[in-house]
């Protein structure tokens, strides 16, 4: 039996570099090794590519933080990668999960598993996927767009226009459209790296600069007193939603060492959630995944009051991946396991 080509790629020039060492290491632990001819690709977080020299047979998925050894430099990308049947690009963040590698693979004909370019630029760039949830009428937190320019700052508004102010003037804009708590994000980030709460302007001064150390795109949303919630989502045109999860952080909010490095964080699953609203929040999954045209998968987050009003936070092309993510384990609970997972990925990137 001829073996597909698989290239599982990982690592990459993004803040989430780790979490993607051990998102694609689950993942070629996981391929049915009989199957496929796995090629492991690491990209530094210079952006060089190597080739993962251990034998796939022995990789064990690492875990966030873990440093690989034993790699080798690709010479000769394009030429490397005309061998390739299928990529998996297991990358979180820049240039990974925001259209960057998705154009590569489109401009070298290689089907590859997740959102083409659109659907992954408009997800991973939290600004604009808010604008199209507004366009599908998705309930979400109110929201200030600015963006860091020189020393100033730029004040977007509503229709676009753009006004360049000093950071106590945007202060100012900011708080007579939103209240506080208040949480600055930046726009092309994941993991909840550069997320932070502000609950005075002191907080907002501080917070909006740090934002601006990870990307000149900022978003200020108004603080919604609900429940973190999460929601897997699978296919391209037929698409389905898992049960839902529910997120008890050990923060006061699902930082990045909440996720990662905090034990007393939970993830609860099913949620247990009422029934309608569990529908309610599968349908708007699939919803806010068609809208910004997404395909293969997504992570779609929301926030739910006691009264169960249900609000869109964000969705994620490329969740984390390993066994123990919240992705595979809400897949996991609806009947669908791990290396099933895989296969349908597979089987939806040739489709799409």
């Amino acid at each position: 039996m001829n073996k597909t080509t698989i290239a599982v790629i990982f690592g990459g020039m993004s803040v989430e570099h780790d979490v993607s060492i051990a998102s694609g290491t689950s993942v070629i632990k996981n391929l049915d090794k009989d199957k496929y001819k796995i090629i492991p690709i690491y990209i530094s977080k210079e952006g060089e590519w190597f080739l993962y020299k251990k034998n796939v047979e022995e990789i064990d998925n690492l875990k966030v933080g873990e440093k690989l050894g034993n790699i080798e430099k690709i010479e000769n990308l394009f030429d490397y990668l005309k061998q390739v049947d299928i990529a998996f690009p297991v990358l979180h963040g820049l240039y990974g999960e925001d259209g960057t590698i998705q154009g590569l693979f489109e401009m070298m004909k290689i089907p590859y598993v997740g959102s083409k370019v659109l659907g992954s630029s408009i997800s991973m760039d939290k600004a604009y996927a808010k604008i199209i949830f507004e366009k599908a009428n998705i309930k979400q937190a109110r929201y200030v767009y600015i963006k860091k320019y020189e020393n100033s700052y730029i004040y977007v508004l509503p229709d676009f226009s753009e006004e360049i102010l000093t950071l106590e003037e945007i202060i100012k804009k900011v708080e007579e459209k939103l209240k506080y708590p208040m949480f600055i994000k930046p726009s092309n980030s994941g993991s909840s790296l550069g997320i932070n709460k502000a609950k005075d302007s002191k907080d907002l001064a501080k917070f909006i600069q740090n934002a601006s150390e990870y990307d000149r795109k900022i978003l200020v949303e108004e603080g919604i007193d609900g429940t973190e919630i999460e929601c897997s989502v699978l296919g391209n045109e037929e698409v389905k939603a898992s049960c839902t999860g529910k997120i008890l952080p050990a923060d006061e909010f699902y930082t990045y060492e909440a996720k990662y490095y905090n034990e007393k964080s939970e993830c609860i699953i099913p949620s247990g959630l009422e029934k309608e609203t569990e529908e309610k929040i599968k349908k708007i999954a699939i919803k806010a995944f068609k809208a910004v045209d997404g395909k293969g998968l997504s992570r779609v987050d929301f926030l739910v009051k006691k009264n169960n009003e249900i609000y869109i936070n964000e969705i994620n092309t490329m969740p984390g991946f390993t066994e123990i993510s919240m992705y595979s384990k809400l897949w996991e609970a609806s009947g669908i396991s791990y290396k099933e997972l895989l296969e349908k990925l597979i089987e939806l990137a040739k489709r799409s």
